[in-house]
């Protein structure tokens, strides 16, 4: 009995050993990879600007550069475990398909913002009318554009309906045509109201 006693706890100890220095060692790179992360996005954005990158687009590379590292630093801190990497991505590939079915609406908003960003029928400070609703862009997302009205209402208009929609961008050309009606009586004198309407 004394024996089986010293032979689960000599296990113990090693388990504990072999287990608790791998969790210390994945905590470690999960805390040093959040910092790393973070300040790479500092970099990241930064650069961007420097390098006069589209404002519509900074936010969006931001995203999928954040989203990259996470991954990469999950998979890190799960092989320091000692779970085997293939049936890591195994299980990672079936949640993938599976969360891409319930998530169709918003992976057709993912491809309608890249279609969005790529083709550029609007940008950040544009003006326009889509769906329904007008207002000034103020940031073009992954998954949907935001925008900002003329009394101070924010508008999120979802990219996948946006992208295949008819948009009206009045900030594209410097100047535009407006046509103002006056109604005359045919008993005024029209050179004083054509010299009124031009004064």
């Amino acid at each position: 009995m004394t024996l089986d006693i010293d032979n689960y706890r000599e296990m113990v100890v090693n388990f504990t050993v072999l287990y608790g220095m791998r969790l210390i060692v994945a905590l470690v790179i999960l805390i040093v990879g959040a910092w790393v992360i973070k300040r790479l996005n500092k970099v990241i954005s930064n650069l961007m600007l420097r390098k006069a990158v589209d404002e519509s687009l900074r936010p969006f590379l931001n995203s999928i550069f954040n989203v990259m590292l996470w991954v990469l630093l999950l998979v890190m801190v799960v092989s320091q475990l000692g779970v085997e990497m293939t049936s890591f991505i195994a299980v990672i590939g079936s949640a993938g398909l599976a969360i891409g079915l319930a998530l169709q609406g918003s992976l057709s908003n993912f491809a309608g913002g890249v279609l969005i960003l790529t083709i550029k029928p609007f940008r950040v400070g544009d003006y326009i009318e889509a769906q329904g609703q007008g207002g000034t862009v103020h940031i073009i997302n992954i998954f949907n554009t935001v925008l900002k009205t003329a009394d101070n209402k924010t508008i999120y208009l979802p990219n996948g309906p946006l992208a295949s929609t008819v948009v009206v961008n009045y900030s594209v050309e410097p100047t535009r045509r407006v046509e103002l009606l006056f109604n005359v009586s045919v008993h005024n004198d029209i050179g004083k109201v054509r010299q009124l309407i031009q004064s």
